[in-house]
C-alpha cells in the first residue's frame, strides 16, 4: 500500500536527477480568480514533465536482477522520456513502444537519451498492448505510466516539494488523465494536513476518471478527444481509483476552448510553455469553475511542457478566439469596385486590425453579382467585438 513513508523514500531516491522545480506567485492569475495563486511548474522539469519522477523511483526500486534485463514502456510522449532518461542513468536498456503515428520530435526526444524506439500500433491503447507482449517475450520489467505504487510514490514527491515551499495552503490543483499524479500528490498532501483540499481537473474529452471517480467505481470512456494529450486516457485504472476515492475532495472539468485560452494565458502572462495537460488548473480558475476558493490559497501544478510544435499555432489560434482576440466574419457585397473597400474603411475606423481576408465571387450559394467576402481581424476583446457587429448590422452588413 502507498503511504507517505513511501513517498519521502521516493524523494530521497530522486535527488540529485530529478529538478525541485520552481514554485512562486502568480500575481495576474491572483487577481483574475481572487485566489492568492502559486504555480508548480513542472513544466520546468528536466524531461519537461513531472514523469521522470515515477519512472525514476520505480527503476531506482528494482532489483538487480531485474535492471539487468532491461525495462519496456509504452508512452508517445512525457513518460516515454522519462524512462529513457531513468534507465540511462543505471545504464540499463530501455525498449518505448510507440504509436505509428507518433511525431518524428518526440520520437527522436526519447531516442536522444539512449532508449530503443518501436512504433506499433494506431493508438496508445494498441501501443500499450504490445508493449506488454514485448515485455513478456523479452523478459523485460513493464514501467507502467500510472498503475504502479512505486511510479505514484514518485510522482507524490510534487505534493512533498509544494508543502516544504508553502505549509498554510488551503487547495492544491492537479491535472487528471490516469491518474497517478493526483494519487501520488493526494496521498502525500492529505497525511500532511488533511484539511488541504485536493481538486483534481480532467478534460471534458477524456471524461473516464472524473465519471469513475463520482460513480465510486472504475468506468471506461468509449473515446477520447482533447488537446490535452497528456491526460488523454480512456480507460481508468483500478489502483489510481482507490487513492483518488480516499484523498481527493473533487474532480472537474474543462474543455478545449478553455484548456486554450489558458495555454495562452500561460504563455503570455508567465512566459511559461505548457501543453494542454499542464494548463487545466489554470483554465478551471481562468473560467470560474473553482469560486469557493475566493480568497483562499491555491496551489496549481503545471504538470508539463511538451508542446508539439506543429500544434502550437492551432492552440494559440483558440486561445485567441476563445479570449476575443480575434474574431471572423463573412458578409455578402455587391461585387462592383468600392464595395470592398467601404467595407474595410468601416472595421479600420473601429480598429479592427484585417490579418486576412478571402473573396469569393463564384460559390453557387451567391446571386449573379454578389461576392462573399470573409475577413479574420485582431480584436482588443468581446466588447470589441460586439461593436464591431453592431456597427456592421447598422451599415446592413449583417443581419440579425
Amino acid at each position: 500500500m502507498l503511504n507517505i513513508d513511501k513517498i519521502y523514500e521516493a524523494q530521497e531516491r530522486i535527488k540529485g536527477v530529478v529538478v525541485d522545480t520552481p514554485f512562486s506567485v502568480a500575481p495576474y492569475l491572483s487577481e483574475i480568480s481572487g485566489c492568492d495563486v502559486y504555480l508548480k511548474k513542472e513544466n520546468l522539469q528536466i524531461t519537461g514533465a513531472f514523469k521522470i519522477r515515477g519512472a525514476y523511483n520505480k527503476i531506482a526500486s528494482l532489483n538487480d536482477e531485474q535492471r539487468a534485463c532491461g525495462v519496456v514502456a509504452a508512452s508517445a510522449g512525457n513518460h516515454a522520456q522519462g524512462v529513457a532518461l531513468s534507465a540511462s542513468k543505471f545504464g540499463i536498456k530501455a525498449v518505448i513502444v510507440m504509436p505509428d503515428s507518433t511525431p518524428l520530435t518526440k520520437v527522436n526526444g526519447v531516442k536522444y537519451f539512449g532508449a530503443e524506439v518501436i512504433l506499433a500500433g494506431a493508438n496508445y491503447d494498441e501501443a500499450y498492448a504490445h508493449a506488454i507482449n514485448y515485455a513478456k517475450e523479452h523478459s523485460l520489467t513493464f514501467v507502467h505510466p500510472f498503475e504502479d505504487e512505486d511510479v505514484i510514490a514518485g510522482q507524490g514527491t510534487v505534493g512533498l516539494e509544494i508543502l516544504d515551499k508553502c505549509q498554510e495552503l488551503d487547495a492544491v490543483v492537479v491535472p487528471v488523465g490516469g491518474g497517478g499524479l493526483i494519487a501520488g500528490i493526494s496521498t502525500a498532501v492529505k497525511s500532511i494536513n488533511p484539511n488541504i483540499e485536493v481538486i483534481g481537473v480532467s478534460a471534458l474529452g477524456a471524461p473516464a476518471f472524473k465519471n469513475s471517480f463520482n460513480a465510486k467505481k472504475a468506468i471506461d470512456s468509449t473515446k477520447v478527444r482533447t488537446i490535452a494529450d497528456g491526460i488523454a486516457v480512456r480507460d481508468t485504472s483500478e489502483v489510481t481509483l482507490k487513492y483518488a476515492i480516499k484523498n481527493v475532495d473533487k474532480i472537474i472539468s474543462v474543455d478545449d476552448e478553455e484548456i486554450a485560452s489558458a495555454i495562452l494565458y500561460l504563455l503570455e502572462k508567465q512566459k511559461l510553455v505548457v501543453e494542454g495537460a499542464g494548463a487545466v488548473g489554470v483554465a478551471a480558475l481562468l473560467h470560474h469553475e473553482l469560486e469557493h476558493l475566493k480568497g483562499k490559497k491555491v496551489a496549481v501544478v503545471l504538470s508539463g511542457g511538451n508542446m508539439d510544435v506543429t500544434l502550437l499555432s492551432v492552440i494559440i489560434e483558440k486561445g485567441l478566439l476563445k479570449s476575443g482576440r480575434k474574431m471572423k466574419v463573412t458578409v455578402t457585397l455587391i461585387d462592383k469596385p468600392g464595395s470592398l473597400m467601404r467595407f474595410t474603411e468601416i472595421l479600420r475606423d473601429l480598429n479592427a486590425n484585417i490579418v486576412h481576408i478571402a473573396y469569393d465571387r463564384t460559390s453557387i450559394s451567391l446571386d449573379y453579382g454578389d461576392a462573399n467576402v470573409t475577413v479574420h481581424m485582431e480584436t482588443k476583446g468581446k466588447e470589441h467585438q460586439d461593436e464591431i457587429r453592431s456597427a456592421l448590422k447598422v451599415e446592413g452588413y449583417l443581419r440579425g
